[in-house]
Protein backbone atom coordinates (compact mmCIF):
# COMPACT_ATOMS: atom_id res chain seq x y z
CA UNK A 1 0.00 0.00 0.00
CA UNK A 2 2.78 2.41 0.98
CA UNK A 3 4.71 1.59 -2.21
CA UNK A 4 1.61 2.28 -4.32
CA UNK A 5 1.28 5.71 -2.73
CA UNK A 6 4.92 6.52 -3.47
CA UNK A 7 4.42 5.40 -7.08
CA UNK A 8 1.71 8.07 -7.39
CA UNK A 9 3.66 10.87 -5.77
CA UNK A 10 3.95 12.52 -9.19
CA UNK A 11 0.21 13.28 -9.03
CA UNK A 12 0.55 14.98 -5.64
CA UNK A 13 3.72 16.90 -6.46
CA UNK A 14 2.45 18.11 -9.83
CA UNK A 15 -0.94 19.02 -8.32
CA UNK A 16 0.62 21.21 -5.61
CA UNK A 17 3.04 22.88 -8.02
CA UNK A 18 0.22 23.40 -10.53
CA UNK A 19 -1.87 25.12 -7.86
CA UNK A 20 1.06 27.37 -7.00
CA UNK A 21 1.54 28.45 -10.63
CA UNK A 22 -2.19 29.07 -11.09
CA UNK A 23 -2.18 31.25 -7.97
CA UNK A 24 0.67 33.35 -9.33
CA UNK A 25 -1.92 34.68 -11.79
CA UNK A 26 -4.99 34.60 -9.48
CA UNK A 27 -3.19 36.01 -6.39
CA UNK A 28 -5.73 34.56 -3.90
CA UNK A 29 -4.49 34.63 -0.30
CA UNK A 30 -6.57 31.58 0.71
CA UNK A 31 -5.01 29.60 -2.13
CA UNK A 32 -1.53 30.77 -1.10
CA UNK A 33 -2.20 29.43 2.43
CA UNK A 34 -3.52 26.17 0.97
CA UNK A 35 -0.34 25.70 -1.09
CA UNK A 36 1.70 26.51 2.04
CA UNK A 37 -0.06 23.79 4.06
CA UNK A 38 0.38 21.37 1.15
CA UNK A 39 4.09 22.26 1.14
CA UNK A 40 4.23 21.01 4.74
CA UNK A 41 2.64 17.75 3.60
CA UNK A 42 5.20 17.54 0.77
CA UNK A 43 7.98 17.88 3.35
CA UNK A 44 6.51 15.17 5.56
CA UNK A 45 5.89 12.76 2.68
CA UNK A 46 9.33 13.31 1.14
CA UNK A 47 11.43 13.11 4.29
CA UNK A 48 11.46 9.32 4.58
CA UNK A 49 12.58 8.78 0.96
CA UNK A 50 15.19 11.57 0.81
CA UNK A 51 18.90 10.72 1.08
CA UNK A 52 20.63 11.10 4.45
CA UNK A 53 22.56 14.18 3.34
CA UNK A 54 19.43 16.04 2.26
CA UNK A 55 17.56 15.01 5.42
CA UNK A 56 20.38 16.51 7.49
CA UNK A 57 20.48 19.69 5.39
CA UNK A 58 16.69 20.02 5.44
CA UNK A 59 16.51 19.49 9.20
CA UNK A 60 19.24 22.10 9.77
CA UNK A 61 17.43 24.66 7.59
CA UNK A 62 14.03 23.96 9.22
CA UNK A 63 15.32 24.10 12.83
CA UNK A 64 17.37 27.25 12.15
CA UNK A 65 14.46 28.83 10.30
CA UNK A 66 12.03 27.99 13.10
CA UNK A 67 14.31 29.56 15.73
CA UNK A 68 14.60 32.73 13.64
CA UNK A 69 10.86 32.76 12.89
CA UNK A 70 9.92 32.52 16.59
CA UNK A 71 12.59 35.04 17.66
CA UNK A 72 11.18 37.53 15.12
CA UNK A 73 7.78 37.36 16.85
CA UNK A 74 5.93 36.43 13.67
CA UNK A 75 2.43 34.90 13.98
CA UNK A 76 2.21 31.17 13.30
CA UNK A 77 -0.65 31.53 10.80
CA UNK A 78 1.86 33.15 8.39
CA UNK A 79 4.32 30.27 8.62
CA UNK A 80 2.97 28.30 5.60
CA UNK A 81 3.57 31.34 3.37
CA UNK A 82 7.29 31.15 4.21
CA UNK A 83 7.57 27.70 2.59
CA UNK A 84 6.51 28.41 -0.98
CA UNK A 85 8.96 30.94 -2.46
CA UNK A 86 11.03 28.19 -4.12
CA UNK A 87 8.04 26.43 -5.70
CA UNK A 88 8.89 27.85 -9.17
CA UNK A 89 12.26 26.06 -8.97
CA UNK A 90 10.57 22.76 -8.12
CA UNK A 91 8.13 23.23 -11.02
CA UNK A 92 11.08 24.02 -13.30
CA UNK A 93 12.91 20.81 -12.27
CA UNK A 94 9.73 18.76 -12.54
CA UNK A 95 9.20 19.73 -16.21
CA UNK A 96 12.85 19.52 -17.29
CA UNK A 97 12.71 15.77 -18.22
CA UNK A 98 10.35 16.60 -21.12
CA UNK A 99 13.02 18.47 -23.07
CA UNK A 100 15.54 15.70 -22.29
CA UNK A 101 13.05 13.18 -23.68
CA UNK A 102 12.57 14.90 -27.03
CA UNK A 103 16.36 14.91 -27.55
CA UNK A 104 16.45 11.19 -26.74
CA UNK A 105 13.54 10.11 -28.95
CA UNK A 106 14.99 12.17 -31.79
CA UNK A 107 18.17 10.04 -31.40
CA UNK A 108 20.32 13.17 -31.32
CA UNK A 109 22.29 11.80 -28.35
CA UNK A 110 23.12 8.44 -29.99
CA UNK A 111 24.37 9.98 -33.21
CA UNK A 112 26.44 12.70 -31.51
CA UNK A 113 28.02 10.09 -29.23
CA UNK A 114 29.42 8.44 -32.37
CA UNK A 115 31.79 11.42 -32.54
CA UNK A 116 33.45 10.24 -29.33
CA UNK A 117 35.30 7.15 -30.48
CA UNK A 118 35.49 7.16 -34.28
CA UNK A 119 39.08 7.03 -35.63
CA UNK A 120 40.74 7.44 -32.21
CA UNK A 121 44.18 5.85 -31.66
CA UNK A 122 45.35 7.55 -28.44
CA UNK A 123 43.78 8.85 -25.23
CA UNK A 124 44.77 12.43 -26.10
CA UNK A 125 42.38 12.40 -29.05
CA UNK A 126 39.73 10.61 -27.00
CA UNK A 127 40.08 13.25 -24.25
CA UNK A 128 39.10 16.26 -26.31
CA UNK A 129 36.43 14.31 -28.22
CA UNK A 130 34.88 13.07 -24.97
CA UNK A 131 35.02 16.56 -23.49
CA UNK A 132 33.35 18.22 -26.51
CA UNK A 133 30.78 15.44 -26.99
CA UNK A 134 29.72 15.48 -23.34
CA UNK A 135 29.67 19.29 -23.44
CA UNK A 136 27.24 19.33 -26.38
CA UNK A 137 24.98 16.65 -24.86
CA UNK A 138 25.07 18.32 -21.44
CA UNK A 139 23.55 21.48 -22.86
CA UNK A 140 20.35 19.56 -23.62
CA UNK A 141 20.38 16.44 -21.43
CA UNK A 142 21.85 17.80 -18.18
CA UNK A 143 22.74 14.96 -15.78
CA UNK A 144 21.54 12.31 -18.23
CA UNK A 145 24.53 13.16 -20.43
CA UNK A 146 26.95 12.33 -17.60
CA UNK A 147 25.56 8.80 -17.35
CA UNK A 148 25.41 8.43 -21.12
CA UNK A 149 29.01 9.54 -21.77
CA UNK A 150 30.44 7.64 -18.80
CA UNK A 151 28.67 4.49 -19.99
CA UNK A 152 30.21 4.82 -23.46
CA UNK A 153 33.69 5.47 -22.03
CA UNK A 154 33.54 2.63 -19.50
CA UNK A 155 32.70 0.15 -22.27
CA UNK A 156 35.28 1.39 -24.75
CA UNK A 157 38.05 1.77 -22.10
CA UNK A 158 37.74 -1.68 -20.51
CA UNK A 159 41.29 -2.57 -21.60
CA UNK A 160 42.78 0.66 -20.19
CA UNK A 161 44.48 0.61 -16.77
CA UNK A 162 41.80 1.33 -14.12
CA UNK A 163 43.70 4.23 -12.52
CA UNK A 164 44.17 5.92 -15.91
CA UNK A 165 40.53 5.20 -16.83
CA UNK A 166 39.25 6.66 -13.55
CA UNK A 167 41.34 9.82 -13.93
CA UNK A 168 40.25 10.21 -17.55
CA UNK A 169 36.51 9.79 -16.92
CA UNK A 170 36.43 11.87 -13.73
CA UNK A 171 38.02 14.75 -15.61
CA UNK A 172 36.32 14.77 -19.01
CA UNK A 173 32.69 14.13 -18.06
CA UNK A 174 32.57 16.00 -14.75
CA UNK A 175 34.30 19.10 -16.13
CA UNK A 176 32.09 19.14 -19.23
CA UNK A 177 29.08 19.27 -16.89
CA UNK A 178 30.33 22.46 -15.23
CA UNK A 179 31.47 24.08 -18.48
CA UNK A 180 28.25 23.49 -20.43
CA UNK A 181 25.75 24.48 -17.78
CA UNK A 182 27.09 27.94 -16.88
CA UNK A 183 25.24 29.41 -19.87
CA UNK A 184 22.32 26.98 -20.19
CA UNK A 185 18.87 28.55 -19.63
CA UNK A 186 17.80 25.14 -18.27
CA UNK A 187 20.31 25.30 -15.39
CA UNK A 188 18.60 26.27 -12.13
CA UNK A 189 21.59 28.31 -10.82
CA UNK A 190 21.49 30.45 -13.98
CA UNK A 191 17.74 30.97 -13.62
CA UNK A 192 18.05 31.92 -9.92
CA UNK A 193 20.81 34.43 -10.66
CA UNK A 194 18.96 36.07 -13.56
CA UNK A 195 15.87 36.63 -11.41
CA UNK A 196 17.75 37.67 -8.25
CA UNK A 197 20.05 40.22 -9.89
CA UNK A 198 17.43 41.62 -12.26
CA UNK A 199 19.94 41.44 -15.12
CA UNK A 200 18.69 40.08 -18.44
CA UNK A 201 19.79 36.59 -19.46
CA UNK A 202 20.91 38.08 -22.79
CA UNK A 203 23.35 40.32 -20.90
CA UNK A 204 24.90 37.33 -19.17
CA UNK A 205 24.89 35.01 -22.21
CA UNK A 206 27.90 36.32 -24.24
CA UNK A 207 30.10 36.59 -21.14
CA UNK A 208 29.18 33.12 -19.88
CA UNK A 209 29.69 31.55 -23.32
CA UNK A 210 33.09 33.28 -23.57
CA UNK A 211 34.16 31.98 -20.13
CA UNK A 212 32.88 28.52 -20.99
CA UNK A 213 34.69 28.32 -24.34
CA UNK A 214 37.98 29.66 -22.94
CA UNK A 215 38.00 27.11 -20.10
CA UNK A 216 36.85 24.33 -22.46
CA UNK A 217 39.58 25.03 -25.03
CA UNK A 218 42.34 25.25 -22.41
CA UNK A 219 41.26 22.06 -20.64
CA UNK A 220 40.99 20.22 -23.98
CA UNK A 221 44.50 21.40 -24.92
CA UNK A 222 46.04 20.34 -21.58
CA UNK A 223 44.16 17.00 -21.55
CA UNK A 224 45.16 16.17 -25.13
CA UNK A 225 48.80 16.94 -24.37
CA UNK A 226 48.80 14.90 -21.15
CA UNK A 227 47.17 11.75 -22.59
CA UNK A 228 48.47 11.75 -26.18
CA UNK A 229 51.25 9.29 -25.34
CA UNK A 230 48.79 6.60 -24.20
CA UNK A 231 47.70 4.33 -27.10
CA UNK A 232 44.02 3.43 -27.28
CA UNK A 233 41.95 0.77 -28.96
CA UNK A 234 38.24 0.55 -28.21
CA UNK A 235 37.27 -2.59 -26.27
CA UNK A 236 33.84 -2.58 -27.93
CA UNK A 237 34.43 -1.79 -31.61
CA UNK A 238 31.12 -1.04 -33.26
CA UNK A 239 29.91 -3.45 -35.96
CA UNK A 240 27.53 -0.83 -37.30
CA UNK A 241 28.78 1.51 -40.03
CA UNK A 242 30.08 4.80 -38.59
CA UNK A 243 27.75 7.79 -38.64
CA UNK A 244 29.02 10.25 -41.29
CA UNK A 245 30.61 13.36 -39.81
CA UNK A 246 28.31 15.53 -41.92
CA UNK A 247 25.25 13.95 -40.29
CA UNK A 248 26.67 14.45 -36.79
CA UNK A 249 27.34 18.13 -37.54
CA UNK A 250 23.78 18.48 -38.88
CA UNK A 251 22.39 17.02 -35.64
CA UNK A 252 24.50 19.41 -33.56
CA UNK A 253 23.32 22.39 -35.64
CA UNK A 254 19.70 21.25 -35.28
CA UNK A 255 20.08 21.09 -31.51
CA UNK A 256 21.56 24.58 -31.30
CA UNK A 257 18.89 25.93 -33.64
CA UNK A 258 16.24 24.40 -31.33
CA UNK A 259 17.97 25.96 -28.31
CA UNK A 260 17.95 29.37 -30.04
CA UNK A 261 14.22 29.05 -30.73
CA UNK A 262 13.63 27.95 -27.14
CA UNK A 263 15.48 31.01 -25.79
CA UNK A 264 13.63 33.35 -28.14
CA UNK A 265 10.29 31.89 -27.03
CA UNK A 266 11.19 32.15 -23.34
CA UNK A 267 12.31 35.77 -23.59
CA UNK A 268 9.25 36.72 -25.69
CA UNK A 269 6.83 35.10 -23.21
CA UNK A 270 8.69 36.71 -20.31
CA UNK A 271 8.35 40.20 -21.81
CA UNK A 272 4.79 39.85 -23.10
CA UNK A 273 3.37 38.60 -19.81
CA UNK A 274 5.89 40.25 -17.45
CA UNK A 275 7.03 36.91 -16.02
CA UNK A 276 10.32 36.18 -14.28
CA UNK A 277 12.86 34.05 -16.12
CA UNK A 278 12.32 30.83 -14.12
CA UNK A 279 8.56 30.91 -14.57
CA UNK A 280 8.84 31.69 -18.30
CA UNK A 281 11.19 28.73 -18.86
CA UNK A 282 8.88 26.46 -16.82
CA UNK A 283 5.80 27.40 -18.84
CA UNK A 284 7.55 27.05 -22.21
CA UNK A 285 9.28 23.65 -21.70
CA UNK A 286 6.33 21.29 -22.24
CA UNK A 287 4.59 22.99 -25.22
CA UNK A 288 7.94 23.64 -26.92
CA UNK A 289 9.07 20.02 -26.46
CA UNK A 290 5.72 18.73 -27.73
CA UNK A 291 5.88 20.89 -30.86
CA UNK A 292 9.46 19.79 -31.47
CA UNK A 293 8.42 16.12 -31.22
CA UNK A 294 5.57 16.69 -33.70
CA UNK A 295 7.88 18.44 -36.18
CA UNK A 296 10.42 15.57 -36.15
CA UNK A 297 7.56 13.03 -36.36
CA UNK A 298 8.28 11.44 -32.98
CA UNK A 299 5.09 12.49 -31.19
CA UNK A 300 3.92 9.02 -30.15
CA UNK A 301 7.36 7.95 -28.85
CA UNK A 302 7.81 11.30 -27.11
CA UNK A 303 4.42 11.05 -25.42
CA UNK A 304 4.99 7.51 -24.15
CA UNK A 305 8.69 7.73 -23.30
CA UNK A 306 8.47 11.30 -22.01
CA UNK A 307 5.59 10.51 -19.67
CA UNK A 308 7.39 7.49 -18.18
CA UNK A 309 10.60 9.46 -17.65
CA UNK A 310 8.70 12.44 -16.21
CA UNK A 311 6.71 10.21 -13.86
CA UNK A 312 9.83 8.37 -12.64
CA UNK A 313 11.80 11.58 -12.10
CA UNK A 314 8.90 13.34 -10.36
CA UNK A 315 8.33 10.33 -8.09
CA UNK A 316 11.97 10.66 -6.99
CA UNK A 317 12.09 14.42 -6.38
CA UNK A 318 12.26 13.98 -2.60
CA UNK A 319 15.78 15.41 -2.24
CA UNK A 320 14.86 18.58 -4.10
CA UNK A 321 11.52 18.91 -2.28
CA UNK A 322 13.32 18.76 1.08
CA UNK A 323 16.06 21.16 -0.06
CA UNK A 324 13.90 23.82 -1.70
CA UNK A 325 11.05 23.97 0.81
CA UNK A 326 13.32 23.97 3.88
CA UNK A 327 15.62 26.50 2.19
CA UNK A 328 12.68 28.81 1.42
CA UNK A 329 11.67 28.71 5.07
CA UNK A 330 15.25 29.39 6.21
CA UNK A 331 15.94 32.34 3.86
CA UNK A 332 12.53 33.96 4.42
CA UNK A 333 12.96 33.68 8.20
CA UNK A 334 16.52 35.00 7.97
CA UNK A 335 15.37 38.09 6.09
CA UNK A 336 12.99 38.89 8.99
CA UNK A 337 15.83 38.98 11.54
CA UNK A 338 18.83 41.24 12.11
CA UNK A 339 21.17 38.26 11.73
CA UNK A 340 21.63 38.90 8.05
CA UNK A 341 23.48 42.12 8.97
CA UNK A 342 26.15 40.11 10.80
CA UNK A 343 26.58 37.76 7.85
CA UNK A 344 26.87 40.73 5.48
CA UNK A 345 29.66 42.42 7.41
CA UNK A 346 32.63 40.47 5.95
CA UNK A 347 31.40 41.34 2.45
CA UNK A 348 30.50 44.98 3.19
CA UNK A 349 33.92 45.54 4.83
CA UNK A 350 35.49 45.12 1.40
CA UNK A 351 33.07 47.13 -0.73
CA UNK A 352 36.06 49.10 -2.03
CA UNK A 353 37.81 45.89 -3.05
CA UNK A 354 35.57 43.96 -5.47
CA UNK A 355 38.23 41.30 -6.09
CA UNK A 356 38.05 40.31 -2.40
CA UNK A 357 34.23 40.10 -2.49
CA UNK A 358 34.26 37.99 -5.66
CA UNK A 359 36.93 35.70 -4.20
CA UNK A 360 34.87 35.35 -1.00
CA UNK A 361 31.93 34.18 -3.11
CA UNK A 362 34.02 31.42 -4.74
CA UNK A 363 35.58 30.39 -1.39
CA UNK A 364 32.11 30.26 0.22
CA UNK A 365 30.89 27.90 -2.52
CA UNK A 366 33.96 25.70 -2.07
CA UNK A 367 33.74 25.46 1.71
CA UNK A 368 29.99 24.82 1.70
CA UNK A 369 30.39 22.16 -1.02
CA UNK A 370 33.03 20.36 1.08
CA UNK A 371 30.56 19.93 3.97
CA UNK A 372 27.78 18.80 1.64
CA UNK A 373 25.73 21.98 1.17
CA UNK A 374 24.21 22.07 -2.32
CA UNK A 375 25.18 25.15 -4.43
CA UNK A 376 21.48 26.09 -4.51
CA UNK A 377 21.54 26.31 -0.71
CA UNK A 378 24.70 28.38 -0.83
CA UNK A 379 23.44 30.81 -3.49
CA UNK A 380 20.25 31.41 -1.51
CA UNK A 381 22.30 32.47 1.52
CA UNK A 382 24.75 34.50 -0.59
CA UNK A 383 21.92 36.41 -2.26
CA UNK A 384 20.60 37.47 1.13
CA UNK A 385 24.07 38.83 1.91
CA UNK A 386 25.01 40.32 -1.47
CA UNK A 387 21.79 42.11 -2.47
CA UNK A 388 22.86 45.47 -0.89
CA UNK A 389 26.02 45.36 -3.01
CA UNK A 390 23.99 45.42 -6.22
CA UNK A 391 23.73 49.20 -5.71
CA UNK A 392 27.51 49.49 -5.28
CA UNK A 393 28.75 47.26 -8.10
CA UNK A 394 27.33 46.18 -11.43
CA UNK A 395 25.11 43.22 -10.42
CA UNK A 396 26.02 41.45 -13.69
CA UNK A 397 29.61 41.07 -12.44
CA UNK A 398 28.47 39.58 -9.14
CA UNK A 399 25.97 37.39 -11.00
CA UNK A 400 28.70 35.94 -13.23
CA UNK A 401 30.73 34.82 -10.21
CA UNK A 402 27.59 33.45 -8.54
CA UNK A 403 26.97 31.28 -11.62
CA UNK A 404 30.57 30.29 -12.40
CA UNK A 405 31.42 29.68 -8.73
CA UNK A 406 28.41 27.40 -8.27
CA UNK A 407 29.10 25.31 -11.38
CA UNK A 408 32.88 25.27 -10.86
CA UNK A 409 32.41 23.64 -7.46
CA UNK A 410 30.08 21.05 -9.06
CA UNK A 411 33.21 19.45 -10.53
CA UNK A 412 34.89 19.02 -7.14
CA UNK A 413 32.15 19.03 -4.47
CA UNK A 414 32.56 15.62 -2.79
CA UNK A 415 28.85 15.31 -2.00
CA UNK A 416 27.63 16.85 -5.27
CA UNK A 417 25.46 14.90 -7.69
CA UNK A 418 28.02 14.67 -10.51
CA UNK A 419 30.90 13.59 -8.29
CA UNK A 420 28.71 11.06 -6.45
CA UNK A 421 27.35 9.69 -9.75
CA UNK A 422 30.87 9.40 -11.19
CA UNK A 423 32.09 7.70 -8.02
CA UNK A 424 29.31 5.11 -8.29
CA UNK A 425 29.75 4.53 -12.04
CA UNK A 426 33.54 4.13 -11.87
CA UNK A 427 33.72 2.60 -8.37
CA UNK A 428 36.28 5.07 -7.06
CA UNK A 429 36.57 7.17 -3.91
CA UNK A 430 34.71 10.52 -4.35
CA UNK A 431 37.51 12.33 -2.49
CA UNK A 432 39.93 11.29 -5.26
CA UNK A 433 37.61 12.91 -7.83
CA UNK A 434 37.51 16.04 -5.66
CA UNK A 435 41.31 16.27 -5.45
CA UNK A 436 41.74 15.72 -9.20
CA UNK A 437 39.25 18.42 -10.11
CA UNK A 438 40.05 20.99 -7.42
CA UNK A 439 42.75 22.75 -9.54
CA UNK A 440 40.22 22.97 -12.40
CA UNK A 441 37.60 24.43 -10.01
CA UNK A 442 40.01 27.15 -8.89
CA UNK A 443 41.11 27.83 -12.49
CA UNK A 444 37.55 27.99 -13.79
CA UNK A 445 36.40 30.17 -10.89
CA UNK A 446 39.37 32.51 -11.40
CA UNK A 447 38.41 33.08 -15.06
CA UNK A 448 34.91 34.02 -13.84
CA UNK A 449 36.39 36.48 -11.33
CA UNK A 450 38.65 38.09 -13.95
CA UNK A 451 35.75 38.59 -16.37
CA UNK A 452 33.54 39.92 -13.55
CA UNK A 453 36.22 42.49 -12.64
CA UNK A 454 36.09 43.80 -16.22
CA UNK A 455 32.31 44.25 -15.99
CA UNK A 456 32.06 45.44 -12.41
Amino acid sequence: MKERLYERLYLFYSGVLGLYIINLFLEKIWLAHTVGFLAMVMLAVSFGRASKLFRILGSAFIVSGLIMYISSGLPFYRLPLFLTSNMPLLAFLMLLPWINSVVHVGKYDQQINGLMKENVDNLGSLYYRSLFTTYILMTFLNLSAVNLSQGVLLKSMKNVNKTVRDIFISKTTVRAFALALIWSPMEVIVAITVDATGVSYLTYLPWLVFISFIALALDAFVGRYRFKGVPFEAADPSTAPPVPLKKIVQQILKLFFALSLFLTTVLTISRLFDLNFILAVTLVILPFSSLWAILIKRWYLFRVFGFEVWKARTNHMQNFVILFISLAFFTNSLSETGMVDYVQRPFLMFNDYPVVILTLILVTYLLMAMIGVHPIGTIAILLEVLTPLFDVFNPAGIGIVLIVGALATASSGTYGVTVTMTSMNTQQNPYRITLRNLPFTLFFGSIGILIALIII
